[in-house]
């Protein structure tokens, strides 16, 4: 699902093409930080994610562009998007974070740590 946390790593990580995003597995996918996830962690998520898929289906007409267009962005698929990202950002820190630059520095500290672990274990093999 997308969410603000990962909107803001690929515009950093990923870049853009012109008006869009430039989405890269191996720049933006898989280079994503993630905290370590607890059941009630991924039980909340994937509830969140249900609300959205379920904001969608109330729409059944309209297309995807339609309903992410910030102009006719229906209000429960808004509010939906906000839940997830208020779950998110408390597993990342446990408050909602200042804005997009606090995001993004949290996210390249997670970085550094996730790629630091994985040179150690490179060097011990």
């Amino acid at each position: 699902m997308s969410s603000t946390m990962h909107r803001v790593w690929l515009a950093a990580a990923g870049g853009r093409i012109g008006e869009g995003f430039r989405y890269s597995v191996k720049l933006v996918y898989n280079n994503f930080p993630i905290p370590h996830l607890s059941r009630l962690d991924k039980e909340a998520l994937e509830a969140a994610a249900w609300q959205i898929l379920s904001a969608r289906e109330a729409h059944p007409s309209k297309t995807i562009a339609w309903l992410y267009d910030p102009k006719t962005m229906p209000d429960n698929l808004l509010d939906a998007h906000r839940a997830l990202d208020d779950i998110l950002e408390k597993i990342y820190i446990g408050r909602p974070f200042k804005n997009d630059n606090e995001r993004l520095e949290h996210l390249f500290k997670l970085y550094a740590e996730m790629t630091a672990e994985q040179d150690k274990e490179a060097a011990n093999a």
